[in-house]
This record gives structure tokens, sequence and C-alpha cells, in this order.
């Protein structure tokens, strides 16, 4: 017992490997697969980007390239993507392995140096000293130089465009016209310093470059000293303090500046962080409210149109092949049509087979006109999601997000296939309980009559001689009364069955009811003499449309409950009539009556109430059952409601039957 615990004992360990644009990172990738194959344990692949816009896009640069293939890698290996943005990367790091219950981290060691005390540790060095409580891996990465990428990224960052430095001459051309006008106003120097400050603060709002942000500071102080200092349109001052001023000046512009372009990305970032992070609540949401496969499968489309404004194409998986496809465009006038030609179905059929992705921007199958994703969960697949991307790589966020969706659906549909097979259990339990209640209830109801029969069929053969008549005319009625008992039990039985399988045919006729009701008093209970049963015919003429075997079994059910389940001397009363639409039946008793809790379950199969049956026989609880089942065979319904003062009355409806006069 113990050994099959430790096997069947799912592994708590949690494997994390770092992505990055290095060469060699794939060989990082091998090594925590390896040790997450090693541990059993989960494995996710983290990439942290800086800001949004530091993701993988069209840019069809080194780095790039090398990261999109390295993410692709990682998750052909069976590594879960995931995608952080900050700009603090050890710290993302470690806060995420914290969050995600991360025990081991893999990562690459450059050797990258410190050439000045006061450059910043490397990001493992940093790493080990804010996770000491986390197993960390350093694999070497002995060709990819740290220092040498982010210089080149920062020499991105310095150049700027055009466009940047257009806007840098337009704000400065602004803020020294707005400043002669203060001059000439009046005004002092402190406000049209102001001014200049508020210029370095919208041009670093307005262009991308930091470049234009020292552009705009070291101009603004140049143009005040050539514009409003003493003499006037030259760069020199008389003044000798105004060397202090132009220094403040030009610190107050840089730092300003700086803030503001800060502010400008980190609401940027956020913005976007904020839309992605939506979407996934709303899916959740949305998810958890869905009932059907095509819901969710509409909700996931939905959404990936939200997060990525693309047309969604989706294959769900049946019987384990491929379903017909269902797609969702992000124009609902749009006239493309995603067809599943021969092609894209062999692109298709291999991301079911294979659980990767393929297609459009992908090494496999390149050329196909959709990038496809397996929509899967514990490695059973439940769908493929192509997602028309034009030939333009989803962003490593994107892709992160878009992962999470699908996760999300797999999770959706196998929560909707778990909620069948227990339905299909509880229904399998519920018919097996059925079938025991059934043997059961028959063997121990069938004994009573039969050990009466044959008890007085045995006084008859070994005791006729010594028997008088008024004694064996009792046995005889005996016999009689038990015989007719089982016949109706057998009857009951047999029309149950019939129900259950679907093979009761109704052979429907013009009935006169009161006829049949007549008919069904001829063939109730014998103990009927202890009861009286008083018919009132309906003074209209009542017709329905009817199979009359079965609504006289209907009323002798009905009649025998209520002889059954009540005391002797009790008055039973019948009575038919009509409505504008419908015929009906009323059988009432002035018997103990029903509490609440049994006229809710009057009707159900093997459901015999709280009262003890006076002929000492058990009911099987088939009688009310099979009634409530012929009636509404007939597109009837039929009630139970108290008699007042006391007693209980059932009461059934019929279709009116037609009737054509011709003269």
């Amino acid at each position: 017992m113990k050994t099959t615990d430790i096997v069947t004992k799912k592994s708590s360990e949690h494997v994390l490997v770092c992505l990055s644009s290095s060469p060699t990172n794939k060989k990082i990738i091998d090594e925590a697969a390896k040790l997450a194959l090693a541990f059993h344990a989960e494995f996710t692949a983290l990439y942290v980007s800086k800001t949004q816009e530091d993701t993988i896009s069209s840019d069809q640069t080194e780095d790039k390239k090398r990261l999109r293939s390295n993410l692709q890698y990682a998750e052909d290996r069976g590594a879960q993507i995931t995608t952080v943005i900050g700009e603090d990367i050890p710290f993302q790091i470690a806060e995420f392995a914290r969050i995600s219950g991360v025990t081991k981290i893999v990562i690459g060691r450059s050797n990258t140096k410190r050439y000045h005390i006061w450059e910043k540790h490397t990001v493992t060095e940093q790493l080990i000293s804010i996770a000491p409580n986390i197993d960390i891996y350093i694999i070497p990465d002995t060709i990819m130089d740290i220092k040498e990428k982010n210089n080149r990224q920062l020499a991105e960052q310095i150049i700027p465009t055009g466009k940047d430095l257009l806007i840098t001459a337009a704000v400065l051309f602004a803020a020294t016209a707005l400043g002669l006008c203060f001059f000439e106003l009046g005004f002092t120097e402190s406000n049209i310093i102001t001014i200049y400050i508020l210029g370095a603060m919208i041009c670093a709002m307005l262009t991308k470059s930091h470049f234009c942000s020292l552009i705009s500071s070291l101009c603004s102080v140049l143009l005040f000293n050539f514009f409003f200092t003493e003499p006037r349109l030259t760069l020199h001052a008389y003044e000798p303090g105004y060397s202090i001023t132009f220094i403040v000046m030009m610190l107050a512009s840089l730092f300003t500046s700086s803030l503001a372009y800060r502010l400008k990305k980190i609401a940027r970032e956020s913005a976007g962080s904020a839309y992605r992070t939506k979407v996934l609540f709303d899916t959740n949401q949305l998810l958890q409210k869905s009932r059907t496969e095509e819901e969710v499968l509409k909700i996931t489309a939905n959404q990936v149109i939200l997060l990525l404004d693309k047309d969604v194409v989706i294959y769900p998986v049946e019987n384990g092949d491929i379903g017909p496809g269902y797609l969702y465009a992000k124009d609902e006038n749009d006239e493309n049509t995603l067809r599943m030609d021969t092609s894209e179905e062999e692109v298709v059929r291999w991301v079911l087979k294979n659980k990767k992705r393929a297609g459009a921007t992908t090494k496999v199958f390149p050329k196909a006109k959709c990038l496809y994703l397996a929509i899967r969960i514990n490695g059973k697949a439940y769908g493929i999601m192509g997602i028309r991307v034009e030939k333009k790589t989803l962003s490593t966020f994107e892709y992160s997000v878009l992962l999470s969706i699908l996760g999300e659906c797999g999770l959706a549909l196998e929560n909707l296939e778990n909620e069948r097979e227990k339905e299909r259990a509880s229904l399998m339990a519920q018919n097996e309980k059925l079938r025991a209640n059934l043997l059961r209830t028959i063997s121990h109801d069938l004994r009573t009559p039969l050990t009466s029969i044959s008890g007085n069929a045995s006084n008859l053969c070994n005791h006729h001689k010594l028997l008088d008549d008024a004694t064996k005319e009792q046995i005889y009625s005996d016999i009689y009364d038990d015989s007719e008992w089982l016949i109706q039990l057998v009857e009951n039985l047999l029309s149950v069955t019939r129900i259950e399988n679907g093979e009761m045919q109704l052979n429907k006729s013009l009935e006169v009811l009161d006829d049949v009701i007549e008919e069904a008093l001829k063939h109730v209970d014998r103990n009927k003499s202890e009861h009286e049963i008083v018919f009132i015919p309906s003074k209209e003429l009542v017709i329905g449309e009817m199979d009359a075997k079965l609504i006289t079994q209907v009323v002798i059910n009905i009649v025998n409950n209520a002889i059954k389940y009540t005391q002797s001397g009790s008055k039973i009363r019948i009575e038919s009539g009509n409505t504008k639409e419908k015929i009906y039946v009323t059988i009432s008793d002035n018997g103990p009556g029903m509490d609440e809790k049994s006229k809710e379950r009057a009707f159900e199969m093997f459901y015999t109430g709280q009262n003890e049956i006076l002929d000492s026989k058990r009911s099987m609880g088939l009688g009310l059952a099979l009634c409530k089942s012929i009636v509404e065979a007939h597109g009837g319904t039929i009630e139970v409601i108290d008699n007042e003062p006391r007693g209980t009355i059932f009461r059934f409806y019929l279709e009116k039957g037609d009737i054509t006069l011709y003269e």
C-alpha cells in the first residue's frame, strides 16, 4: 500500500529555465528539460522583457531570430512558455519563481566581467543573492557577450529618428516664441526658464529617443542664453551668476525629461499589460459560465481576436480525429474565408499528432495560411486553433497570453468532459440501484402471494376431505385474490419495461371515457367491498382519443392505490368531465392523505411512502409511476392534491377527441 502511494504521488518539483537570445540558450534548455524529466517536475520557460517593444517582431535582427528560435525550441521540449515585463530582470525571475512555486532555476552564465566597480552585478549574481532558498543551476554561456549586446541595444535607443528630430525642433521653436512673448510682456526670467523646462518635458513625452531629451535640454539652455540674457543675441553673459543658472536649468531639464520619458514608458506598458490581463480574466470568467463545447470554442476564439485582432479558425477533435472547422472572423462583414484545403489539412493533422505548433512563421509548413496550435491539457488535444498571422510573428508576450488562453480553453473542455463522465457514472449507478431495487422488491413481493397460493393449494390437496364448504370457498377466494394481484404486478412490470425501452406503442382510438372507467372498475382489487366506491358519470358526453387498455390500467392502479392506503369503510369517488380543450378523470378518497414529501415523490418509481398497506402486501411503487408515464405518453398531465377536509385527489387530463357528425 505504501509503495502504491509513493508511485501515484504527484511530484511537487517545478523547474524554471530562463530564455534569452543567446546562441547557447538551447543548450541551457536541454539541461533544464533533462532536469525536469529526472525529477518528473513541471517545466516552465520564462522570458523577461524590459519593455513591450523589446519583444519578437517582424524586425529580422539576429538577436530576435535566435530568441524566436529558442522560444520554439523550449516549447518543443515540453516547456510552458511565459513572458513577464520588467526593468529588474533578476527580481522578475525571483518573484515569478516565488509565486509559481518554482524549486529549481536553470540559467546561463556569461563570461562578461565587471570592468568598473560601479557597474552592476551580473544577472546570475543578483539572482543568487535575492533567491537564496531556490536551487539555481548555472550553465556556462561562453559565446554571447552580454556587455556587447547591451551596448548595441543602448545605441538603438540613443540614435533618434527624423520624426523625433522634427518634433524636438518644433517644441524648441514654440517654447522660444512663447518666451519672447513673455519677455515683451515684462515677465521675469524664472517664468521663461519654466517654459523651457516644460518644453523639455513635452519633448520627452512625444519622442522615443533619449537623445532627443538631451538635445532639448542643451538647446533650451543655449536658446535662453542667446535670446534672454544680456548681452542678447549672443552666447555671452555679463552676470557671473548666470553660469550657475545655466547649470541648474540644464539639470532640471534633464531630470524632468528623464522622468517624463520613464512615466510615458511605464504608462504605455501598464496599459498594455492591463489590457492583456483583462483578456485573461474575462476569458476565465466566460469559460466558467459555458456549458457546451461550442460555447467554449466561441468564447476562446473571440478572446483571441480581442488579443491579436486576427481571424481565427478552430478544428474540434472528435474521437481522436479532426472535426469540421469553425471560422471566427475579426470583422463580421469580412468575406474572407479560411477553407481547409489539402495542404492546410496536412498541417492540422501534424499539429494534432505532435502536439506542437506549425504553419506560418514556423519552420514546419511555413507556407501555410495560418499559425496552428493545439488546444490541449494534460497531454490530450481537444482542438486545433489556426490564426491568420499574415507572416507577422507574434511577440513573446502576445504568444505567452495566447498559450494561457488556450490552456484555459483546454481546461474548460476537460471540465465539461469530466462532467459528462460523472453524469454517465451517476446514471449507471442509478440504473444499477434501480435494477437492484427491482430485483429485491420483486423477490419480496412475489414471495407473499406465492407462499399464500402454495399453502392454500397444499391444504386443498392434503386436507380437502376435512374442510367444509365455507372454508374451501374462502381458500378459493384467497387463491384468486393472490393470483389477480400477481397478474396486476406482472402487467405493471411489463408496461414499465416497454416504456423504459421505448417499445410502448399507443393504439389510439376515439373512446367514451365513462365506458373505460366502468370497465376498469370491474378489475380493481377484490378488497373493494370493504370500501365505498362511487362513480359519478359526466352529464355531458366525454370522448377522448386514447389507448383504452392503457387508460384502463391507469384507473385500476389509482383506485387500487386508494384501496390499499385508506382505512376500511373509506369513500372513493370517481368523476369524469370536460374542460375547454381537455377531458379529465378525478379519483378522490377521504383517507389519511399524503404529506408534502409524499406528494412530491408520489410518481417516483419504487417510492411507497410511509403509510402501511392494510392488506399486508407491500407495494412495489410501480403503479403511480406507470400511470404518469402512460398519461404523458398520451400528451396529458397528472397531478396529486389534497382533498378537503381530508384525503387525497388524483386527477389526470387527456386530449379531447374530435367527432364529425354526418347527417
